[in-house]
């Protein structure tokens, strides 16, 4: 997660929502906790620092270096509304009542809602950058991709995580109307501007 790469040109963040930049840190930080008592294996441990690192470092670019060019005034999205029911279903629908295992739950609840105030960001302004509209096309295909990993660990280990599962589909959800405009438009060399 990367999406302030062109502002070091530009020095801005103009266009991209810090809420949800805030959130995404909140999932990594959250899922990958078992960093400090679980090793895996190298490429493993290297991927959960790069993915925490990345987020926090997005997050200081947004709130602190390009502070001036962040657009609060866009960036109104309430998410008390989707903090509270992602730590409610954690506490009630996980698969087990440890501390890690509820945080575990709660970052992939939280994952497949924190992409909206982008979403909603985007709504208000009527319009995205061309830069703005790819990183969230490649965040879409990123859970797309999600999506073949099941599919394919279903019929090849007969695993089936209904949690992830669930919570991937409804972020997935939420991506198929800009996945249409993203297609209609910026595919087509045009500015994504929503229809009124």
């Amino acid at each position: 997660e990367w999406p302030l790469r062109p502002g070091w040109k530009t020095r801005s963040c103009a266009g991209i929502s810090g809420k949800s930049q805030a959130l995404f840190a909140m999932v990594f930080c959250t899922r990958y906790l078992d960093l400090f008592f679980s090793f895996i294996s190298l490429y493993n441990t290297s991927m959960k620092i790069i993915y925490i690192a990345c987020s926090v470092g997005t997050c200081y670019l947004i709130f602190m270096k390009f502070k001036p060019t962040y657009d609060s005034n866009h960036d109104t999205f309430r998410v008390e509304f989707l903090l509270g029911p992602c730590v409610i279903l954690a506490l009630v629908l996980n698969h087990s009542f440890t501390v890690t295992e509820i945080l575990w739950t709660y970052s992939i609840y939280l994952e497949a809602g924190a992409i909206l105030p982008q979403l909603f960001m985007m709504s208000k302004t009527g319009e995205a950058e061309t830069i703005t509209s790819h990183y969230l096309f490649m965040l879409g295909m990123y859970r797309g991709l999600y999506i073949l990993n099941w599919i394919y660990r279903y019929h090849t280990e007969s695993f089936f995580d209904p949690i992830a599962v669930v919570a991937g589909v409804v972020q997935t959800v939420l991506y198929i109307d800009f996945f249409y405009l993203y297609v209609t438009k910026v595919l087509k060399g045009k500015s994504l501007v929503l229809p009124c």
